[in-house]
């Protein structure tokens, strides 16, 4: 699958008892195995053997690959929800605030393609093994946080239109460019900053009132 990130190379393998460390070197593997092979190909062998680990030992961290799905997917929930957070508890205009809130998902998303497909962009039936049911846990708050944040610009009276409406028509921006430059690499984009403050102004113009 095109557009990947991979190392140059697999991980010698290592010592035992880096308990912390591996299972985190066990998690990038794996989100580069899910998004190369996809959820059905990845297998438990081939990320032990990106990790220099043997099967067994990798079970010692997790019992399956769903769990592995899953806890990648939490990882990147909540540290978006701690990104919202501090940007949520940051001074500034509401306006000012939202737009640095989706700044920040747009950055995390390139910073981390291969989660972000993962997250954002694993098909249904995959997605029942660990993604789905984290969405629906995490990714709730998730949309919460920034919601509450139109809220505050809504209450301000600079929003154009209905909150949850704007609320996600943002999102959908944030997650339109993020999507499309991570899986369509080959295409000839602009230089992605200028793309983004672009998108961003667009979007902030259409939704804020003068």
């Amino acid at each position: 699958m095109s557009g990947v990130t991979r190392p140059n190379r697999r991980s010698a393998r290592k010592p035992k008892g880096e308990g912390h460390s591996r299972r985190a070197e066990i998690l990038a593997a794996a989100e580069r195995i899910f998004v190369e092979h996809g959820y059905e190909g990845a297998t438990i062998r081939k990320i032990a053997d990106e990790v220099g680990l043997s099967s067994t030992a990798l079970y010692m961290h997790f019992s399956d690959k769903q769990e592995i799905l899953h806890e990648i997917c939490r990882q990147s929930f909540e540290t978006l929800i701690a990104l919202n957070r501090t940007v949520l508890d940051s001074p500034g205009e509401p306006e000012v605030r939202m737009r640095r809130m989706m700044e920040a998902y747009v950055t995390f998303g390139f910073a981390h393609p291969n989660a972000y497909r993962l997250v954002y962009l694993t098909r249904p039936l995959e997605a029942r093994d660990g993604a789905e049911s984290v969405a629906q846990q995490l990714g709730a708050d998730l949309f919460r946080s920034f919601e509450t944040l139109v809220e505050d610009v809504e209450r301000a009276g600079r929003l154009r239109g209905e909150v949850r409406a704007s609320t996600q028509a943002l999102w959908a921006g944030g997650h339109g460019v993020v999507s499309l430059m991570i899986t369509k690499p080959y295409f000839d984009w602009v230089d992605r900053e200028t793309l983004v403050k672009t998108l961003m102004d667009a979007l902030f113009m259409g939704l804020l009132k003068p």
